[in-house]
């Protein structure tokens, strides 16, 4: 399944620093500069969620000719195709102290009208299902790119200074305020009815951050409730919504459950840190671990039909360190391994299964068959896989080796797997 996200791409930049005292010569506070960290964002941050996930993406944007460009560009980790914007990058700077946001700088932007290539449109007709990522810049205006959308399944993320979605669109995904300024409606089911009938779409769900989402596919509205977290900053949470339901789409999820792990999938990331979490190392929680001097341990496997065998291997993994990582293949992976009728349960359902166990503490899913790419992004102290392997012809063991970190076997428990539980079935 390819996905390509298509829109606007911005720069967001992150100074983060300490506030304990006021400017002399006004009521504001002093910002001492500690870090300043740069990202993709807009369209840019979707794709690169969505490719952080596993899937296949390709990034269809317009970006100047500038330094700014030039610099989201050699940040990014997904393929892309570029057109010229025609106006400045734009660049959000964001002050912070404590994981909060204390003010807010934004250049560039300003008018252009950004027109998509022929390059550009044969990549988007070449997708399985498209995001169209919208922050108001203006390519989605473009109308040669409009009527290629018509012709593809396309989630929608819409922007208040954007264009109404496309007719047909398989989901639109406004928040509550984007939602009440396109409809006029304030209360949600109110909206979510109206924005149906008026952009022609087969579903629209409004989301309302810690209250979860409406979905309004011309029946009965559907509410999906959101879990409790603690949020200091919700950007990025309508990014991380939009891809997650646009992938799950792609994979063949009704809308109700593409919108319920939609749900999910914002919540875990405001609770991981949110994007501010994103940059650096990949896990929040490998951080803190590392930051007291602990040890981190990780696993790996496709864990498609999780049974005793694999909860007794990852509680065995867990007491080897102080937090354990699972390195979970991809849908797309476990296919290429165990045939085209696996997986079983498909990626969302089994990463949900797996941080819900007490003894694993987070869960990384990489595309490849092996894990050794997310390995060198995690550099785990130690690696753990149970005794049906031998520690000798992992390739894993020499990757781990080069930062010190060793390879652990932990026992082995005959008659249960997931192949012979299948067969049992068969």
């Amino acid at each position: 399944m390819r996905l390509v996200v298509v829109g606007d791409s911005l720069l967001d930049v992150d100074v983060e620093g300490t506030a304990e005292r006021l400017c002399p010569d006004a009521p504001a506070p002093v910002l001492d500069v500690s870090a300043e960290r740069a990202r993709p964002g807009g369209a840019a941050l979707a794709a690169t969620m969505a490719s952080r996930d596993g899937v296949d993406v390709t990034l269809v944007s317009a970006l100047a000719d500038d330094e700014d460009g030039h610099r989201i560009r050699s940040l990014l980790d997904v393929p892309g195709v570029f057109g010229p914007s025609g106006a400045p990058t734009s660049v959000k700077t964001r002050l912070r102290c404590g994981g909060i946001s204390l003010a807010r700088i934004d250049r560039g932007g300003g008018p252009g009208e950004p027109k998509a290539t022929d390059e550009m449109l044969d990549a988007v007709l070449s997708a399985d299902f498209v995001l169209a990522s919208d922050y108001g810049r203006g390519l989605l205006r473009d109308e040669r790119l409009r009527a290629v959308l018509t012709r593809v399944p396309v989630v929608w993320d819409p922007h208040p200074r954007g264009p109404a979605p496309v007719p047909d669109a398989r989901l639109v995904t406004p928040n509550l305020a984007e939602a009440t300024a396109f409809s006029g409606h304030a209360d949600p089911f109110e909206a979510a009815e109206e924005l149906l009938s008026q952009w022609r779409s087969r579903a629209v769900v409004v989301t309302r951050g810690s209250g979860g989402a409406l979905l309004h596919c011309g029946g009965t509205p559907v509410a999906v409730p959101a879990p409790k977290v603690s949020v200091l900053d919700p950007c990025g949470a309508g990014d991380r919504f939009a891809a997650t339901a646009a992938a799950r789409l792609a994979a063949g999820a009704t809308p109700d459950e593409a919108v319920a792990d939609a749900v999910l999938s914002a919540a875990r990331f405001l609770a991981d840190g949110g994007v501010s979490g994103m940059a650096g190392a990949p896990l929040s929680t490998v951080d803190a671990v590392r930051a007291r001097g602990g040890v981190v341990v990780a696993t790996g496997g496709c864990f498609d039909v999780l049974h005793a065998g694999h909860v007794r291997m990852l509680r065995a993994a867990r007491e080897l360190g102080d937090c354990l990582v699972v390195c979970l293949n991809s849908d797309a992976s476990v296919s290429r391994l165990k045939g085209p009728e696996r997986p079983v349960n498909r990626q969302a359902d089994r990463v949900e299964v797996l941080r819900a166990l007490g003894c694993v503490d987070e869960v990384v899913v990489f595309p490849e068959d092996t894990p050794e790419r997310v390995l060198r992004d995690l550099r785990p102290d130690v690696w753990v896989k149970g005794g049906d392997y031998t520690a000798e012809l992992l390739p894993e063991t020499a990757v781990v080796r080069h930062w010190g970190g060793r390879t652990v076997i932990v026992p082995y428990h005959r008659g249960r797997s997931t192949t012979e539980i299948l067969s049992r079935r068969a």
